[in-house]
């Protein structure tokens, strides 16, 4: 596995393969991204979070048949994800009787929270949280061809956030792993953020947060736009 290390660059490298591979002659493609707040990119105060990074590398006359979405809503869980998707979808298609082309989804930390103390119950119970993903992955693939990018590991030390919500690692680990698992059974391709950043170590991971330690910061964002940038599903499309 490829490590990276600080420091990074404040914006994807126009040479990564998302960015190089676009043809100016190719029809546009129709991109939404819907999820919580690691879409919306809450902590990055220089590029806005990595599908605006992503969203800029695309703004350009010779790129302009790539179009993105970033429809990222702070403490979104699934619940609201299921309750917006195809209201969302349908009016990103920006012309009459069209539809955007593909559809990157990313949520679950969110509902993983546990409420009022360490040992408090989940924000959505495990067993509820499982049929509400699969439910919204079944509805996703309806639409388009989708991929997932899975959540980022907090920074436990820092809890709980906004003094009543208790993330931690093992239930994050728990709602992940069955967001993979319902993402295998569909064909859905899992970009697996929490495993990247848990095998980078502790070291690596804590400069890469808020000071509420739920959050990127922008440091952190270049990180998870490099990783989206050189994930082989995406890179291997011809875009």
């Amino acid at each position: 596995m490829q490590h990276l290390h600080p420091p990074f660059l404040p914006t994807l490298n126009a040479q990564s393969p998302l960015l190089r591979s676009i043809h100016p002659k190719q029809a546009t493609t129709r991109w939404i991204v819907l999820g919580d707040s690691l879409v919306y990119g809450f902590g990055d105060d220089v590029g806005g979070g990595w599908v605006e990074r992503l969203r800029r590398g695309w703004m350009t006359p010779e790129r302009s048949q790539q179009v993105i979405y970033n429809l990222g809503v702070r403490g979104d869980g699934v619940r609201q994800i299921e309750q917006r998707l195809e209201t969302e979808f349908t009016v990103r298609g920006e012309l009459r009787n069209r539809h955007p082309d593909r559809l990157i989804l990313s949520v679950g930390t969110n509902d993983s929270a546990r409420l009022g103390k360490r040992s408090g119950r989940n924000m959505l119970e495990f067993e509820q949280f499982q049929l509400q993903i699969n439910t919204v992955l079944d509805r996703a693939k309806r639409l388009c061809p989708v991929w997932f990018v899975g959540m980022v590991p907090i920074d436990e030390q820092k809890m709980p956030f906004l003094d009543c919500l208790y993330y931690n690692h093992e239930d994050q680990f728990r709602y992940k792993e069955a967001t993979r698992l319902a993402c295998n059974d569909r064909s859905i391709p899992y970009l697996d953020l929490f495993d990247l950043w848990m095998a980078r170590g502790e070291t690596w991971r804590r400069p890469c947060f808020t000071s509420d330690g739920l959050h990127p910061n922008s440091l952190g964002y270049v990180a998870i736009g490099q990783d989206v940038a050189d994930w082989d599903e995406l890179r291997e499309l011809k875009l």
